[in-house]
């Protein structure tokens, strides 16, 4: 039990030393404000905090979710075809991606895919 007592001792004492060094140690400047402030989705975090955001940014990211999504959905579906009946899920697919077609035809409709609006 004493050892266990002077090991628990030696321990807390060298993990005390090594933070001191490392406090003492360190590198510290207070002089820049803008590097301790948190970054903030490239925006300046000392303007106002009501710009306005593109609308058109966030569509594109939303269609990006979307396929990433379909990509996730399409992979297991492959391995279905190997283990299960090849005609169904073939049918499954083509109208999975059929209705990604027509997603993606009507954002193109919507000149949601074009930077110029």
């Amino acid at each position: 039990m004493i050892l266990i007592t002077y090991l628990f001792f030696i321990i807390m004492l060298i993990s005390n030393i090594m933070m001191f060094m490392s406090i003492i140690l360190s590198k510290k400047s207070f002089s820049d404000r803008e590097k301790s402030s948190p970054f903030e989705c490239g925006f300046d975090p000392k303007s106002s905090a009501r710009i306005p955001f593109s609308l058109h940014f966030f569509l594109i990211t939303v269609i990006f979710l979307i396929f990433d999504v379909e990509i996730a959905l399409i992979f297991p579906i492959i391995n279905l075809f190997k283990l299960t009946n090849f005609l169904y899920w073939s049918k499954i697919s083509f109208l999975f991606i059929i209705i990604l077609l027509i997603g993606l035809y009507y954002e193109w409709n919507q000149n949601m895919l074009n930077w110029t609006n």
